[in-house]
Formats: structure tokens, C-alpha cells, sequence
């Protein structure tokens, strides 16, 4: 291994080990970042000088791959979003051992305390990425914004530019809210930065009009203390919903520029891969509808505001979910809510063919934005330099059949980290549960959660501390209760015999670990207390 970032605690070695991930390199792809390293290709006469632009990068506090860097500035009676973005796709080329390494992993690959990037860290960590204080390659989209918000034109160009800064979301917001305290104030980039919340709102309002829904979950961290899984749950910043904004707004202007525009009509102009996410069916959106009138009858809630009805558009409907909570209880059915709306999505995937992305309402829409963790970032690139006329183009065919490759290991890499990241959650889940099992069964802690959600024979849960999802079985359930619970019509709770309510969505339950069933390799949970359900919310 390259590093002692590379080492790989025991916790996480056997995970690595089940998706075949290897977090070294070959030496023939370390030797090509060295090479790259020593020249990095900054006097390229090709590129634009933009070193005089306050770049600043904004991320969380331990990101080290620096993909994106943003300036934003009035311009007439609208704005102007210079969106700078790794370049990636001049170091990383077809043919080389660099590129078929990226190929063969698709992804960077992220677990607890640690990363297992797609590029060597000597390039994703250092001379690739927008570090501050240094010269760097990029690709700059230059994305021209109107006084509503809405992109008017967009260039693009390879330059050279110098981040001033790397900065922290968290210290963004403290200059947002606390300008006079913050020692940001006076700083080149300040003005810059003062922009984004209003950039980003009009972002937000103009995806509100394309009933883009916004919903409010939190963020779940976790984390590794030495052999030890931690879990850290936070509500964002607002300022990385605004960030967002611009990301998701410079995907959309590139997958634009992949294409030509015939009419109506989008015909191919690069051998480009797009990123899909179809609209959910409407036999799953009637579904909803169906269950979240049953949970305002069950809740006892006013039906008017907590059903949703056909004539309000879903994104509207869960945008006021907030302002319907009045208290603990109706917080508890509204996380629910939400979760049984974010349910009725369907994946997202790698697409040749361009189409919409309903997550964010764009079409079409391309991964340009993250091109040091993803291979089709760095693929989508290497099209659009080529289309631009700012690097010579390769024969159609070739690109065609590599395009198709690069497809393949985009979504097994997607997979990939699903993958992982169900690993994880499950190591954290047996770490809580297993310390609860050493326990005498009756000093085994019951753990409060609410009901998120009933599929089949599981009742899905979500603790409240620590905030992760179990299951508990509807059988093991029914046993306690005594009674042979059955689902209601839409979903929204399971019954006993004489059609009372037992399990409702958006309650809150008690749980305890009985044991681990090592055959069907799951820990077997049951209720605390006695079979009841809290007295119906009071409508707002």
C-alpha cells in the first residue's frame, strides 16, 4: 500500500475482501501518476488563464479529492456561475494504464474513516485535485443566469486556475449567518460567496416550479473510532443545499452540450453517457395516495392537509410537510411520510440514451461533476473537450465500443458501493446488537424507534438513538401480541383479528434483541410493552 492512509482497519478488511477491492495500486499506474505528477501539462498554451478568478472550494471537513471549485458574480440583471471542475479526463486517457485501472474499479469506493479512490491519491489528492494555493488544470463552465434563476447560456473552456481557498460548508454558513464575526469577511472571495443563497434559492424555487420534490432528510455519518462504529446524524447546512444547486445545474448544462438540439427533438453529438432516472409508475404513486389517507384516519389527522390529493402536485405536498408538525408525534409521522414517499422512487442508472432525470428535472442530464470518483466523469469529459474542439477527436467506433465498457463499469460501480454501504450498515447493526445480546435478557435495553414503513413480512424501524434501520419481523410481532397480524389495504399498518390496529406507519415502538438466528443470518427483535398504540395526533 502506498500510505498509512491506506491501511484498512479489521472491521472493514473482510468488506473489501467480499467486493474484491484492493485499495493499492499496480505499478505501472503508480509510475504514470508520477509522470504526471512531475508535468502536469500547466503550460498547455490551449488553456485559458484564469488564475485571477477567487476560486473557492466548499466540502465537508475531511474531503481531500477536490473535484469542484465555484465563483459566482452579478452580471446585468442576472448571475453569473463559474463552475470549475477537476480535469481529470487530460491525465486519465484511453490506452493508458491509468484509464483502464479507473475502468476496472469504476468508482472511489467510500467506508467508514476510509476512502479507496478511483485515481491514485498522489493524482485525486494532489495533482489533480483544485487544492488552494496552487495552480491546477480545469474544466470552467461558465453558466449565465437570469434574475429568476434560469440558465440563459453556457460556455465552457479548459483553463488554469488557483483555488484561494479550501472551505469547509461549515464555515461558509458562518459567514453567511454571522458575517461581522466571521474571519472570512474581508476575504477576496467574500462577495462571491454572499451569492450562493441566493443563487442557490432561485436554483431551488425554479426546481420547485418543475415540482422537483426537496425532501427534508438528515444526513447519517458513520464513522469508525479505532475498531469501533460511531454514528453521527445532522440536519445539512443550508449552504450545502445551495453548493448542490450548482452542481446539479452544471450536470444538466453538460449533458446539454452533449447533444444537439433538432427541434424538439435531441440527436446524438457525442458518444456521451447520460444519467437517467425515470418518473415513478403511477400504479406505485397511486399506491401512496392510497396508504397516506389511511395514516391521516389512523393518526387521527386532518385529511385535508395530511392526505395527499391529485389536484397537489407530491413536491408541493412534501414541501409543506414541515409546517404541519406541531409536535414530537407528528414529527415522528411526518419522517414516515417522507420515507414512504422517497420509496416510491425507482433507481437511477447509466444511460447512452439521453432522457429525463426526474430526481432533479433536467434533460438530459450527465455526471460531469465528480470526474476523479467516477469513470464516466472522466469519460464524459474526454467527449465534450473532444466535441468543443479542444482535443482531437477519436473515431467514432472506437469511442462507441469504450463508451459501452465505461457504461458497464459505471453501474457495477454504483452497485458496487450500494453494495459496500449495506455491508457497513450491517456491521454496525450486529456491533449494537451483539453488546445488547451479552446482556441478561432482562437488562437488555429496549431501543425507541419509529415505524417507517411495512413491506411484506418486515416492519422497517428507524431507531431514534442511534439513528440506523432495523427490522422487525411481522411474525415475531404477531407473536408477542398474541394475535395474527394482517396488512390493511394500503399499507399503512397491520391488524388483528377483529381489525384493530396493532403496527401503524408513523408510530413509535419499543424494541429488544432476542438473538441472533445465524441460519437466516439476522438478529430477531421484538416489542417492549404492552400491545397498544398512543392516543390519535392532534390535527394543527
Amino acid at each position: 500500500m502506498s500510505d498509512d492512509r491506506d491501511a484498512v482497519p479489521a472491521a472493514l478488511r473482510d468488506i473489501l475482501a467480499a467486493e474484491g477491492i484492493d485499495p493499492r495500486f499496480p505499478a505501472v499506474v503508480e509510475a504514470e501518476a508520477a509522470a504526471w505528477v512531475a508535468d502536469p501539462g500547466l503550460a498547455d498554451p490551449a488553456l485559458v488563464d484564469l488564475e485571477g478568478v477567487p476560486f473557492v472550494t466548499v466540502d465537508g471537513p475531511g474531503t481531500r479529492d477536490l473535484d469542484q471549485a465555484l465563483f459566482l458574480a452579478e452580471e446585468g440583471d442576472g448571475y453569473l456561475v463559474r463552475y470549475a471542475i477537476a480535469d481529470a479526463a487530460h491525465y486519465v486517457r484511453p490506452g493508458s494504464a491509468l484509464f483502464d485501472e479507473a475502468l476496472r474499479r469504476g468508482v472511489s469506493v467510500y467506508l467508514p474513516g476510509l476512502s479507496v479512490p478511483m485515481l491514485p491519491r498522489s493524482l485525486s489528492e494532489g495533482a489533480v485535485s483544485l487544492n488552494p494555493d496552487v495552480v491546477r488544470r480545469a474544466l470552467v463552465f461558465d453558466m449565465r443566469l437570469d434574475a429568476e434563476g434560469r440558465a440563459r447560456g453556457t460556455t465552457v473552456q479548459r483553463a488554469r486556475i488557483r483555488s484561494r481557498a479550501k472551505l469547509t460548508f461549515g464555515e461558509v454558513q458562518a459567514l453567511l449567518d454571522a458575517p461581522a464575526t466571521s474571519p472570512l469577511r474581508d476575504a477576496e472571495f467574500a462577495a462571491s460567496l454572499r451569492l450562493l443563497p441566493i443563487v442557490g434559492t432561485l436554483r431551488q424555487l425554479e426546481a420547485a416550479a418543475r415540482q422537483v420534490i426537496r425532501f427534508h432528510r438528515e444526513e447519517l455519518h458513520v464513522g469508525l473510532d479505532g475498531e469501533v462504529f460511531t454514528i453521527v446524524a445532522r440536519v445539512r447546512h443550508a449552504v450545502e443545499k445551495h453548493n448542490e444547486q450548482l452542481s446539479l445545474l452544471c450536470n444538466a448544462e453538460g449533458g446539454r452540450l452533449l447533444c444537439d438540439v433538432v427541434g424538439d427533438e435531441l440527436s446524438h453529438a457525442a458518444q456521451a453517457i447520460y444519467r437517467v432516472h425515470p418518473a415513478p409508475p403511477p400504479e406505485r404513486l397511486d399506491e401512496l395516495r392510497a396508504q397516506l389517507a389511511e395514516l391521516a384516519g389512523l393518526h387521527g389527522l386532518d385529511p385535508g392537509a395530511w392526505a395527499w390529493r391529485d389536484d397537489v402536485p407530491l413536491s408541493e405536498w412534501i414541501d409543506a410537510l414541515p409546517a404541519l408538525v406541531c409536535d414530537a408525534t407528528q414529527a415522528r409521522i411526518a419522517r414516515a411520510v417522507e420515507r414512504q414517499a422517497v420509496m416510491v422512487n425507482v433507481r437511477s442508472v447509466f444511460s447512452v440514451e439521453p432522457g429525463r432525470h426526474h430526481g432533479v428535472g433536467a434533460e438530459p442530464y450527465a455526471r460531469f461533476s465528480a470526474p476523479m470518483r467516477e469513470i464516466v466523469g472522466v469519460f464524459v469529459h474526454k467527449e465534450a473537450v473532444e466535441l468543443l474542439g479542444m482535443a482531437p477527436r477519436r473515431p467514432p467506433e472506437e469511442d462507441a465500443a469504450l463508451r459501452d465498457r465505461v457504461l458497464d463499469a459505471a453501474n457495477a460501480g454504483r452497485d458496487r458501493q450500494r453494495r459496500v454501504t449495506d455491508l457497513t450498515n450491517r456491521r454496525v447493526i450486529d456491533q449494537l446488537f451483539a453488546a445488547d445480546a451479552a446482556r441478561a435478557p432482562a437488562e437488555r435495553p429496549a431501543r425507541t424507534g419509529t415505524i417507517m414503513g411495512i413491506t411484506g413480512a418486515k416492519i422497517h424501524v428507524t431507531l431514534d438513538d442511534p439513528p440506523i434501520d432495523v427490522k422487525l419481523y411481522v411474525a415475531d410481532a404477531g407473536r408477542v401480541y398474541g394475535a395474527w397480524l394482517k396488512p390493511t389495504p394500503g399499507g399503512a399498518a397491520l391488524l388483528d383479528e377483529r381489525g384493530a390496529p396493532v403496527i401503524v406507519v408513523g408510530d413509535p415502538i419499543d424494541l429488544r434483541v432476542v438473538r441472533r438466528d445465524e441460519r437466516r443470518d439476522r438478529w430477531v427483535l421484538e416489542p417492549v410493552g404492552e400491545r397498544r398504540r398512543p392516543a390519535p395526533a392532534t390535527s394543527p
